[in-house]
């Protein structure tokens, strides 16, 4: 994708499916379990937890589908289907995303519906957080800074929902002639194409590249969603971990929890090697504040351990990870050692390594499901480790690819839709979709509840505490320098980020 030079105004009426969709997608058939699964509804996937996880609390976990959040209105889990050496499965968290993707992903669930899960979010999550008292004057917007397939679509779709145009604006890293600002109010403008600046009352934000260095973390306008759930977790590795951690803590008592790889974080890089001995010499490092695929390295030799420290880091701080690769080769952590199940062989015998993509919306009511999809890995996974093979090849499964200008691109050949082909591939059942689903609340809350912590009663972002909680210079000194909004009150009268 090239850098677009100028704001687009999108008017209604303008929702195109083959501008919007994989062309894979437009043709799928939706499997009917996923369809079944998708028009469920909470209480009956509730019922179904409990019957099958008599350990857990039942109100506990009706709470939990039923919370509002605060301020993460829109995520989506990455998660792996594993399993031990007992052969106990379990579908563990990897990363939780603030603003993610996956609406051009998933097949129709209803043909007279063409804009579907984007119609889903916003008319469920996005468009009554613009009933709320509070909001500056001006109009609609959508930032962004990849994936103009899906982002366009949520421009045009709300455009639609509206009955009014929609602002479709670039909001890149670096961008010397930038096309938004913020007053010293908090309220977002952004610049036409006319070369005017227009007051935003409310916008939709897919930026995810850092997208603390150019919009604070608090704002007078609406934006969905604040880039202060990226800094609690949602674009930060580390905090989410912590935020894993503290929210873990609070369910334990009632039968639940996060299932997440044992992490330890606030590393520093000369610390790492003594991390990955410490689990086996496998593990995987992270640099927190990555995404799509960057900035993940997965150690299982002393060679690709020497490459790692031999490379340059923009930040300071890491997390080492336990390792989930195949059964001989993954790191043990103190549950002992999980490694992936993978997909179904094919005809040649090899099984992949996958995830799966929970995207998840919040609203009114609590949560919804919005669009699933997986992905598997380049390579097989290999029985043994050894003979110079990459590991990332076997382990890393995101798609997106950053190429050297900056753009991105995508390997969408392995895409896995939640179609009658790919679905049965995936080796995936019912109860794994709601174990699923269940994982991506909690850590949506999880994340959402370190959010609230990061915020005064003012509505004020505690900079000092955060900098205690992420330790990290760089990261920290990065967002000091943003414009910082009046004190708004909280409240139900205040601002959608502030209440």
């Amino acid at each position: 994708m090239s850098r677009p030079e100028h704001t687009v105004l999108v008017r209604p009426g303008s929702f195109e499916p083959v501008r919007h969709f994989y062309p894979r997608v437009l043709n799928a058939q939706i499997h009917p379990l996923v369809r079944y699964f998708m028009d469920l509804g909470n209480a009956r996937i509730i019922e179904r937890y409990h019957h099958l996880h008599p350990e857990a609390d039942r109100d506990a976990v009706e709470r939990a589908f039923s919370t509002r959040t605060k301020r993460f209105h829109w995520g989506g889990a990455d998660l792996f289907h594993t399993t031990n050496e007992e052969g106990h499965r379990r579908m563990v968290v990897i990363e939780t995303n603030s603003c993610p993707s996956g609406n051009k992903s998933m097949p129709l669930l209803l043909e007279r519906e063409e804009r579907a899960g984007y119609h889903e979010l916003l008319s469920r999550s996005f468009l009554p957080l613009l009933a709320r008292r509070g909001l500056p004057n001006g109009e609609l917007a959508v930032l962004y800074d990849k994936n103009p397939m899906e982002t366009s679509a949520y421009a045009a779709t709300l455009a639609d929902l509206t009955q009014t145009p929609v602002h479709f604006v670039p909001c890149f890293e670096n961008d010397d002639d930038p096309k938004h600002r913020f007053d010293e109010q908090g309220t977002l403008h952004i610049r036409t194409a006319d070369g005017d600046w227009v007051p935003i009352r409310a916008a939709l934000r897919y930026v995810t590249q850092r997208p603390w260095t150019r919009i604070p973390p608090i704002s007078r306008s609406l934006i969905f969603n604040p880039v202060l759930v990226c800094l609690a977790g949602g674009r930060n590795k580390l905090l989410a971990a912590k935020a894993y951690d503290l929210f873990n803590a609070q369910i334990a008592g009632d039968g639940l929890a996060i299932h997440v790889p044992e992490t330890i974080w606030d590393v520093s890089r000369g610390e790492i090697p003594i991390w990955v001995r410490r689990m086996g010499g496998v593990a995987v490092v992270k640099n927190p504040y990555s995404n799509a695929g960057q900035g993940v390295w997965t150690i299982t030799s002393p060679e690709e351990l020497e490459a790692f420290m031999e490379l340059e880091h923009h930040y300071d701080r890491f997390i080492v990870q336990a390792l989930i690769g195949n059964v001989r080769w993954s790191s043990r952590g103190h549950e002992g050692r999980l490694y992936h199940v993978g997909t179904v062989p094919g005809r040649e015998g090899k099984i992949y390594a996958a995830d799966l993509r929970m995207m998840v919306g919040n609203g009114p009511s609590g949560f919804f499901p919005v669009a699933i999809y997986a992905r598997r890995a380049r390579s097989p996974l290999a029985v043994d480790i050894g003979g110079g093979q990459s590991s990332w090849s076997m382990l890393g499964t995101n798609l997106s690819v950053r190429q050297a200008d900056g753009s991105w691109s995508t390997e969408s050949e392995r895409l896995m839709l939640m179609d009658s082909r790919d679905f049965n591939r995936l080796g995936v059942g019912f109860d794994d979709l709601v174990e699923a689903y269940l994982q991506t609340v909690l850590s949506v809350t999880a994340i959402d509840s370190m959010a609230k912590n990061l915020t005064t009663q003012k509505g004020r972002f505690r900079r000092k505490l955060f900098a205690s909680l992420n330790p990290d210079p760089t990261l920290v000194d990065e967002i000091m320098h943003l414009p910082v909004p009046p004190d708004v009150p909280s409240g139900p009268s205040s601002s959608p980020q502030l209440v």
